[in-house]
């Protein structure tokens, strides 16, 4: 099969492309601009916002798997009005130009409480742009992962700066809302095969997973698996939530601070499956690596 994989020099992407490759597809990466991809990927270089720039990519193709997504930890360059513009625009440009080709699989990596009216511009975007996926022609599955970790990955860098914003230089973690925040996480080379089966299997077509991890965990026990792995002692201490929002508000209006009204938003509803749909690929999900165990194995 041939695949191109929009966002495959990524960090989930360049575990896909190697993936599939290993599979004896004929695997093209999209980037838009450039990268790196493991032996045996091509790569080609678009910008799923510029459809012109991605429509000679998607020529020829069998199927699209669509991992194009800005971080909902951190405010995009160019403010929140970039989710609509990569994640609904150019998902839609990418299935105009798939149709247009002849493209028959479509695959679309989602988020966890994707909602075109939901409360932040990440999670609204997520949604609009499943709903195009839902109305194209193509043969599609939506996956709806919880925050994907691994090596390369953001999700545990995050939470060390996290600490750097709120208490730089000090022993000191004040966590927005003591960090009741829950969290699904799930391994980046758990989620991967799933991906590929998905590709290849006609029984998931139409379908729209919810995929989690093995353990729900609290930011508060993420925070403290980090700091455990690396053998560094840190006192956490709560954040109200009313001085959290203030905190990200006012800095978020500094040109460069990373976060703002919207992540502040993000932190006060969880990132959980209700039912993890891993079962729907054969999996049980205490087969699945824990964070810890990734953490100790660094």
């Amino acid at each position: 099969m041939k695949v191109l994989v929009a966002g495959g020099t990524g960090f989930i992407g360049s575990y896909l492309c190697r993936a599939l490759a290993d599979g004896d597809h004929d695997v093209t990466a999209l980037s838009r601009s450039g990268g790196e991809t493991p032996d045996g990927v091509d790569i080609a270089t678009g910008d799923v916002t510029d459809y012109d720039s991605i429509a000679g990519a998607v020529e020829g193709q069998d199927a699209v798997v669509n991992l194009v997504a800005l971080s909902p930890l951190f405010e995009p360059k160019g403010g929140n009005v970039m989710h609509d513009r990569i994640h609904r625009a150019g998902t839609e440009n990418l299935l105009n130009a798939a149709e247009e080709a002849g493209v028959e699989r479509f695959i679309q990596l989602s988020a966890l409480g994707a909602d075109p009216d939901g409360d932040t511009a990440y999670i609204r975007a997520k949604g609009q742009a499943e709903a195009v996926v839902r109305e194209s022609g193509l043969d599609w599955t939506i996956f709806r992962p919880s925050v994907v970790f691994g090596e390369g990955g953001e999700f545990v860098s995050f939470t060390k700066r996290l600490k750097g914003m709120f208490a730089p230089g000090v022993p000191l973690y004040p966590l927005p809302g003591g960090g009741k925040t829950r969290f699904q996480p799930i391994h980046v080379e758990d989620l991967v095969p799933m991906l590929v089966e998905a590709l290849e299997a006609d029984e998931h077509v139409g379908e729209t997973y919810e995929i989690g991890g093995p353990e729900t965990l609290t930011l508060r026990q993420v925070t403290d698996l980090v700091y455990e792995a690396e053998r560094k002692g840190v006192t956490i201490v709560p954040l109200p939530m009313p001085l959290a929002k203030i905190g990200l508000s006012v800095l978020g209006a500094i040109p460069g601070f990373p976060m703002g009204p919207d992540q502040y938003r993000s932190l006060q509803f969880d990132n959980t499956t209700a039912d993890n749909d891993v079962v729907a690929f054969g999996v049980d999900s205490d087969e699945l690596t824990t964070l810890g165990a990734h953490l100790g194995g660094r």
